[in-house]
C-alpha cells in the first residue's frame, strides 16, 4: 500500500486529505499544516505536525499550497531522494527543490472548503521525471479518482487556462446576472434551471452546438437593446466582447 503524505491545509489540500483517508488501497500516513487547528477535524492529532523535521517516512509528499509557496516549501524538506508532488494547474515539476524526485497531481476541480465533492469523478492529472514514478503516481491517483491523465506541463498549462474560462469566468458571469436579477428586484434562482440545462448540454452536444441566444443568431436589434440597457460601462463592454466573439465563431462555421 502506498503511503502518502500531505503538506498544507488549503481547499484543495483539505480535500485531497479526505479523499486519501478514505481510500483502501493508499495510506495517509501524516499531514504537514502550520495551523493544526485547521485539519483537526479531518484526522487525528496524532497525524499532524507543524514541524518539517519530524515528517514521517512516505512513498509520496503531496505538496498542496499556493503556487506562490510550492518552492520554498520544497526547500524546507529535509530529506532527500523521495517522490514529491506538487497540486498546480499551471506550474512545471522544476519548481520543485532538485533534491527529490519531482512529480504533479493536480485534480482538475473548483473546491470549497466544507462543501463536499466525489473524489472519483475528479479528473486527476498527472505528470512525473521517471516511468517508475509515473506508476507510483497512477496507483496513488486511482486510488481516489476513476478519471487519471497522463498530462505534461505543457498540456496542464493550456488546460488550466482553460478552465478559467470554463469556470472562474463563467461564474463571474452568475456574479454580474445575480447582481443585475437584485438591482430589479428579482431572484437569482429564477435563472438556475436556465444555469443547470446549459451545463447539461455540453454533456452531450459541443459547446458550438450548444450556442443559443441574440448573438448566435446574429439578432442586432435585441443585441442592440441591450446595450441600450446596460449603463455599467464596464459590463457594456463585456457584453459587446463576447457577443462579437460568438458572431465571429458562426462566421467561421
Amino acid at each position: 500500500m502506498v503511503k502518502v503524505t500531505i503538506i498544507g491545509s488549503g481547499n484543495v489540500a483539505q480535500h485531497l486529505i479526505s479523499a486519501f483517508a478514505n481510500s483502501d488501497s493508499t495510506e495517509l500516513v501524516q499531514v504537514f499544516s502550520r495551523d493544526i487547528s485547521k485539519v483537526s477535524h479531518l484526522v487525528p492529532a496524532d497525524m499532524v505536525t507543524d514541524d518539517f523535521g519530524t515528517l514521517a517516512d512516505a512513498d509520496l509528499y503531496i505538496i498542496s499550497v499556493t503556487d506562490d509557496a510550492i518552492s520554498e516549501v520544497s526547500q524546507k524538506l529535509t530529506f532527500t531522494g523521495k517522490l514529491v508532488a506538487h497540486t498546480s494547474g499551471s506550474l512545471s515539476p522544476d519548481v520543485l527543490d532538485a533534491k527529490n524526485r519531482r512529480a504533479v497531481l493536480y485534480p482538475l476541480q473548483t473546491f470549497t472548503k466544507n462543501k463536499p465533492v466525489n473524489f472519483r469523478e475528479i479528473p486527476v492529472c498527472l505528470e512525473a521525471e521517471s516511468s517508475s514514478d509515473y506508476q507510483t503516481l497512477e496507483a496513488v491517483g486511482r486510488s481516489i479518482s476513476d478519471a487519471v491523465f497522463n498530462i505534461d506541463s505543457k498540456q496542464r498549462k493550456a488546460l488550466h487556462i482553460a478552465a478559467v474560462f470554463a469556470n472562474n469566468f463563467t461564474n463571474h458571469m452568475y456574479k454580474i446576472a445575480n447582481d443585475i436579477c437584485r438591482e430589479n428586484n428579482m431572484p437569482f434562482d429564477i435563472l438556475k434551471p436556465l444555469i443547470a440545462e446549459t451545463a447539461n448540454k455540453v454533456r452531450l452536444l459541443s459547446p458550438t452546438d450548444a450556442q443559443t441566444g441574440p448573438a448566435k443568431r446574429n439578432d442586432k436589434k435585441t443585441i442592440e437593446a441591450h446595450l441600450d440597457y446596460l449603463t455599467d460601462e464596464k459590463r457594456k463592454s463585456i457584453y459587446k466582447l463576447l457577443t462579437q466573439s460568438i458572431i465571429d465563431d458562426g462566421k467561421k462555421l
